[in-house]
C-alpha cells in the first residue's frame, strides 16, 4: 500500500479506538492512539499474515508487550478482517471476547496473551528463538511502552536476545514520553534508550516521528537487512495522536471519553480524514 493509503487506514483505526473506548467506558486511549500508525504499518504492509488463516505456521508473530493498549491492536485486527468491526463496541463488556488485555485463546490474530508489563518481550524472544531452532523463516515483532521498559525483565530478555543473535526479532519502543504517573523521565528515566539496547548487542534505529508512514517504511526496510543481531526501533510518537484534547496529555493514559468528548474526538478525526482525501 502507498503511504497515503496507510495514513487513511490509520485514521480509521483511530476512530475505532475512540469508539471502542467510549462504548466500554474504560480503557487506554493515549498509548493506543500513539501506536496506531505502527499497528497499521505492521498489519497492512510489513508482516506476513493471513486473516483467513490466523494460525498459519509461517506467519510473522506480533506480541503486544504493553498489553493495556489492546484497543489499538483490536482496532487494526478488525480493520484487517480478523473479526467484525461491529464487535469493537463490546470491548470490556461482560461476555465479550475483547477483554481489556489481549487473549490469544479467544481473539483471532492475537499471538500472545499479555498485560503484565515487561513480560511480552520475553515471550517474543522465545518465539524468535523457536524459529531459529526449527529453521523457520518467520519474524517476530513486539511493541513496548517507554514506561514499560522500566521493568527489569525487559533487559533480561534483551540480554538473551543479543547474546543469541536473534536477527529475526524486532523490538519496538513507543516513546511517547508519558506514563500513568507523568513524564517517563521524571518517574524513572529510561534514557538514553538507544544506548541501552546497543549495549545489549542490538542494531538500533531511532525514528524521529513514529507517526509518519514514510519514516516507518524506511525503518522497517532497514530492519529487514540486519543480520546477526536483533533490531530495536525507538520511535518518538505523540500520546493521544489525532485527538486534539488528548495529545500529550498524561490524563488520557487510561480514561475513556464521555459523550461530549467522544463527539469532539470523532470530529477531529473526521477532519483528518477529509484532509487526507484531498491529498
Amino acid at each position: 500500500m502507498e503511504n497515503l493509503e496507510l495514513q487513511k487506514v490509520a485514521n480509521e483505526v483511530r476512530k475505532d479506538i475512540v469508539t471502542a473506548l467510549h462504548a466500554a467506558k474504560a480503557g487506554h486511549p493515549g498509548g493506543s492512539l500513539s501506536a496506531a500508525d505502527l499497528f497499521t504499518y505492521l498489519y497492512f504492509e510489513e508482516m506476513n499474515i493471513d486473516p483467513k488463516d490466523p494460525k498459519k505456521a509461517d506467519r510473522d508473530r506480533f506480541v503486544l508487550s504493553k498489553g493495556h493498549t489492546a484497543p489499538g491492536l483490536y482496532s487494526v485486527l478488525a480493520e484487517r478482517g480478523y473479526f467484525p468491526k461491529e464487535d469493537l463496541v463490546t470491548l470490556r463488556h461482560l461476555g465479550s471476547y475483547l477483554q481489556g488485555h489481549p487473549d490469544m485463546k479467544h481473539i483471532p490474530g492475537v499471538d500472545m496473551s499479555s498485560g503484565s508489563l515487561g513480560q511480552g518481550i520475553s515471550a517474543a524472544v522465545g518465539m524468535a528463538l523457536s524459529a531459529k531452532l526449527s529453521n523457520d523463516s518467520y519474524r517476530v515483532y513486539t511493541l513496548l511502552g517507554d514506561g514499560e521498559i522500566q521493568e527489569g525483565q525487559v533487559w533480561e530478555a534483551a540480554m538473551f536476545a543479543g547474546a543469541r543473535k536473534l536477527d529475526n526479532l524486532v523490538v519496538i519502543v513507543d516513546n511517547n514520553g508519558l506514563q500513568i504517573d507523568g513524564k517517563v523521565e521524571d518517574v524513572c528515566s529510561p534514557y538514553p534508550i538507544d544506548k541501552k539496547f546497543e549495549a545489549f548487542n542490538f542494531h538500533v534505529i531511532n525514528v524521529a516521528d513514529g507517526n509518519d508512514m514514510a519514516q516507518l517504511r524506511a525503518t522497517f526496510d532497514e530492519a529487514k537487512t540486519v543480520k546477526g543481531m536483533p533490531t530495536a526501533i525507538v520511535m518518538k510518537t505523540v500520546k493521544g495522536k489525532g485527538v486534539s484534547f488528548m495529545e500529550n496529555q498524561v490524563g488520557w493514559h487510561g480514561k475513556a471519553p464521555n459523550d461530549e468528548e467522544y463527539a469532539q474526538a470523532m470530529a477531529d478525526l473526521e477532519k483528518v480524514g477529509e484532509a487526507l482525501c484531498q491529498k
